[in-house]
């Protein structure tokens, strides 16, 4: 897969001359994001409803829609805390993503847990990866962090939590959203959601975390061989295995029960969930 490419969601469209005065570096690109974006509940902000609306905005050029509205300046002007785009560390990495891709740099997002908010519970999370020439790069532009490692102590790829817990190696339950909310938020069906989620994005489908699809569940289910599968392919793609990265092509473009459809379920948080279409006119 070329990661120079946007995607259907990270694709700035009428935006993209937004990004031409950007710094070409990913430390200077994640410091503008950090300036566009806020998250919706670790802000500390209490939005209104119609302003938390923009958690769904799924596509970078409907978040610089929200930019727009607010502001005519430069994306490098400041913004207030309160006036920038709302949404979650997924929204910073894919603006960032598509920053980093409109400069010819390749870069994609990973998801998976991060060990760095709370010494007790391992709280899920999407981050940046880009190519230096030389090797993938992972930095959190949310958190201010350049480089990121994708194992313990960093951010651990959903597919190598779901490898260590089908060994009996982690307490599952430590991993999702956060420790005080509802059980169906953290533990093995989770993860195993996650799973897929990392695949979809490596294939370029940058969907929310709280889109449903195909094999997408509050329950684990019996069908764990798939999702192993998947987790031993998606970490021999890590250690620079070009066969696993095209199994896992292959798999997601012909197993339904991975890749989104035309509709898909969105179930934001604070509201009842609503249907989909991932279509859009071009």
């Amino acid at each position: 897969m070329d990661y120079t490419r946007q995607t259907r969601f990270s694709d700035p469209r009428r935006h993209a001359a937004l990004f031409d005065p950007l710094p070409a570096d990913p430390d200077g690109i994640g410091a503008v994001v950090r300036n566009l974006a806020v998250h919706y509940r670790a802000s500390g902000i209490d939005f209104p409803p119609d302003r938390l609306t923009e958690i769904d905005s799924r596509w970078v050029d409907r978040m610089l829609d929200a930019d727009r509205s607010r502001h005519s300046t430069p994306l490098a002007e400041p913004r207030p805390p309160s006036e920038r785009i709302v949404g979650c560390c997924r929204d910073f990495t894919l603006l960032t993503v598509a920053a980093l891709r409109h400069k010819g740099i390749p870069a994609r997002s990973r998801v998976g847990f991060g060990d760095y908010f709370d010494p007790t519970f391992h709280i899920d999370h999407v981050i940046t990866e880009y190519w230096d020439g030389a090797r993938w790069i992972a930095t959190d532009s949310q958190m201010d962090l350049p480089d990121v490692r994708l194992s313990e102590g960093g951010l651990r790829p959903a597919a190598q939590v779901w490898a260590a817990y089908r060994r009996g190696e982690i307490d599952v339950d430590t991993f999702g959203v956060g420790p005080d909310l509802p059980a169906e938020l953290r533990g093995a069906a989770f993860v195993r959601n996650y799973v897929i989620y990392e695949l979809a994005h490596r294939r370029g489908d940058e969907l929310l975390l709280w889109d449903v699809w195909g094999d997408v569940s509050l329950t684990l289910g019996d069908n764990l061989g798939l999702i192993d599968e998947i987790a031993d392919l998606l970490q021999s793609a890590d250690a620079g295995d070009r066969s696993a990265e095209r199994k896992l092509a292959d798999l997601y473009a012909s197993e339904p029960r991975l890749h989104p459809g035309r509709h898909i379920t969105c179930a934001t948080p604070n509201r009842p969930p609503s249907e989909a279409d991932l279509h859009r006119p071009t």
